[in-house]
């Protein structure tokens, strides 16, 4: 599997455990923002992010462009 699928699946399960979590116990913007240490959100935004990113980059590489 290539690091582009790799990190889409990445993405896809962390949208899917999200999901979850907010049918299970909803989803303050508190929560989303600024999950403490522990939360099953935390460092969530910044973790997709990254990975988001990390695609952006490699989109860009396989297309001889740049950002």
């Amino acid at each position: 599997m290539s690091k582009k699928q790799e990190l889409i699946k990445q993405m896809l399960e962390m949208q899917k455990k999200f999901i979850e979590y907010e049918h299970a116990n909803g989803v303050e913007p508190e929560e989303y923002y600024l999950a403490p240490e522990g939360h099953p959100l935390h460092a969530y935004r910044q973790k997709y992010r990254d990975i988001a990113m990390e695609l952006v980059d490699i989109a860009h590489e396989e297309k001889g462009s740049r950002r």
